[in-house]
């Protein structure tokens, strides 16, 4: 889902940083590791998504014997992919052709140069029609390291019985929360509060809605403005508010999603990712009549949320550069992102395909014969498209991980903020991250 996650998927990592050579240490019995199969094979190793392998056989078919991609499931936790890989390049493992990296992680493992650059024509390709905002996650230093594959975005989730006009900002939604609560109505507001990167995603878009920032542009050091500390003030106010679930601060994805489609669920407004719309489908058939979205809540004005996703990058151990650069066009291609958006509920990076209501073949193991399409598998699209196109971006950085992780311990649990102390906590903390060497494990 986005992380996908990240990017919707839930994220849990991170630990200290340590010198590349002891990383190589971790790691020997991957040293000499060559992903078996036949001489033309082109592994793709990505996380485990339901129709990626249907996309993978489609461009096997227009590659007609040339090369054949090979899909490597890594694990379902980003923790465990981002090691998988980091040790295998690290090791010199040449089995490696095409990488799904996360957002986040493009930066790390260019600084580690272990990506090829996508230049010429190549270039030109990944980057036509997509949004700037996904397209800025694939770059480091001004060059392109990986081509779109899918985005993310979180909405408003809300029940139309409760609220039928959808709050614009976090000042409208807290009111109409406690006007719920005190008719004796479902009122609260679910988000993602537990220890992890759905933390740190919210207070990321809660700090780009106020206008402030965490880190300058170039990542290389710590800002933390007045927009940075009015965010930790909301965040403070609803975490204290009474307008929660008692389990927030204790809650991923999966969990906010589950205590807004439950029958007796007391919530009105859920902050989550677009899977929100076919979970409740099949958990809550009632309640789904009645869910509508809307952007993300804003601050002051409009809101610019964080996006997720995932990128394909070439590996620069590839011995088959030329045939992984074209896979991997085909593998994010706009007949490849839509059918994933229809089918998987990713969004596309291209911005066409938002607009393109053309129907596809109905989604393997689905039980009508009706032939899908972005409208009637994504109502949601536009609401998507137009937060999409003034986002927020997690800040850029080879230290990322550490920053994730400083900053989701510092702003855990939110109801223990101190606004100005925990502002220079987190200055401190991401100095140091900032100056730290070295390939994060």
């Amino acid at each position: 889902m986005g992380s996908t996650r990240t990017a919707g998927r839930p994220l849990s990592r991170w630990r200290g940083a340590v010198a590349g050579a002891a990383l190589l240490a971790a790691a020997p019995t991957i040293a000499a590791c060559g992903s078996s199969g036949s001489g033309n094979d082109i592994n793709v190793y990505l996380s485990p998504e339901q129709n990626f392998q249907t996309v993978v056989d489609k461009c096997n078919e227009k590659a007609n014997g040339r090369y054949n991609i090979v899909y490597r499931k890594l694990p379902r936790d980003a923790d465990g992919q981002r090691e998988q890989m980091v040790r295998r390049l690290a090791a010199g493992d040449t089995g490696l052709d095409i990488l799904g990296l996360d957002v986040t992680w493009v930066p790390e493992f260019a600084e580690a140069k272990w990506l090829a650059e996508w230049t010429g024509e190549n270039k030109s390709d990944a980057e036509q029609g997509v949004l700037q905002g996904p397209l800025a996650t694939a770059k480091w230093n001004g060059k392109l390291y990986g081509a779109t594959k899918n985005t993310n975005i979180q909405l408003l989730w809300y029940d139309d019985r409760l609220t039928p006009r959808p709050p614009e900002t976090w000042r409208e939604m807290i009111d109409m929360a406690k006007e719920l609560k005190n008719n004796g109505k479902p009122y609260r507001i679910l988000f993602t509060g537990a220890q992890y990167e759905g933390l740190v995603v919210q207070y990321n878009t809660l700090v780009a809605s106020a206008g402030g920032e965490i880190l300058s542009k170039d990542g290389k050091k710590v800002v933390m403005n007045d927009g940075a500390v009015e965010a930790l003030k909301l965040l403070k106010e609803v975490a204290t508010s009474g307008l929660t679930d008692p389990s927030m601060p204790n809650a991923q994805e999966q969990q906010v999603q589950q205590a807004f489609e439950a029958p007796d669920s007391k919530a009105a407004f859920e902050l989550n990712w677009p899977y929100v719309y076919a979970a409740i489908q099949a958990g809550n058939p009632d309640r789904a009549k009645h869910l509508k979205w809307a952007r993300y809540p804003g601050v002051d004005g409009p809101s610019k949320a964080t996006i997720g996703g995932f990128n394909l990058a070439v590996s620069a151990l590839s011995q088959h550069k030329p045939e992984a650069f074209e896979a991997a066009l085909c593998l994010r291609g706009p007949d490849s992102q839509k059918f994933q958006a229809i089918c998987d509920g990713v969004p596309p990076t291209i911005e066409s395909i938002y607009s393109d209501d053309r129907p596809i073949e109905p989604c393997p193991g689905a039980t009508s014969a009706d032939k899908p399409t972005m409208s009637t598998a994504y109502p949601m699209k536009d609401t998507i498209l137009e937060a999409l196109k003034d986002p927020a971006v997690r800040p850029l950085t080879v230290v990322y991980q550490n920053l994730s992780t400083i900053t989701s311990k510092v702003l855990s649990p939110p109801s223990s903020i101190d606004p100005q102390a925990t502002a220079e906590e987190l200055r401190n903390g991401l100095q140091k991250a900032l100056e730290s060497k070295g390939v994060l494990p």
